[in-house]
């Protein structure tokens, strides 16, 4: 019930989003190993790079990048930076985890739904509602080769993909 409720919700949102009314953003973070793909194990502290990133409803990818753990105020740091870029109100859509709902970062996040920021959670166990999971998968599974990097290579391997998404590297949905 809560799903359907959400694809439903998401839909109106994105007519709301085609029309101009709002920005729509699907936002998320996922971790690259050096090693990949990583699918069964936990990677060393600072071999992994983080990234945090927004598809938006214009088509456009934001990121940023992170030889660390992703914490709530990077979180919120992004959301930030994020809402610097859109001229209209922005809705992200986003899971529920820790990260996103610290308490320690309620006071920015107030602030920035006072600038037209809003937060969209799925309900939980709903990934597939979250567009931007898709992406995570594609460059993981298909866009990068399966072979150990060093970090400079993981990361130049990271930006090829995100900085050519949309021309190179494309989703149907």
């Amino acid at each position: 019930m809560l799903f359907r409720a959400a694809q439903v919700e998401i839909e109106l949102l994105r007519t709301q989003a085609a029309t101009g009314e709002i920005a729509l953003a699907y936002v998320d973070e996922a971790g690259f190993s050096q090693v990949h793909p990583n699918r069964s194990a936990w990677t060393p502290r600072g071999e992994s790079l983080n990234v945090l990133a927004a598809m938006l409803s214009t088509g456009d990818l934001f990121c940023a990048k992170l030889w660390q753990a992703t914490t709530a105020e990077a979180f919120v740091g992004f959301l930030g930076l994020l809402h610097e870029t859109v001229s209209k109100p922005l809705t992200v859509i986003l899971d529920n985890a820790s990260i996103h709902k610290a308490k320690i970062i309620a006071p920015l996040v107030a602030l920035l739904k006072s600038k037209g920021l809003t937060l969209y959670f799925l309900p939980p166990y709903s990934p597939e509602l979250n567009r931007i999971e898709r992406l995570w998968h594609k460059m993981k599974y298909t866009w990068m080769d399966a072979k150990c990097r060093d970090a400079k290579t993981l990361e130049a391997d990271v930006d090829e993909i995100t900085s050519n998404f949309g021309k190179k590297f494309t989703l149907d949905f």
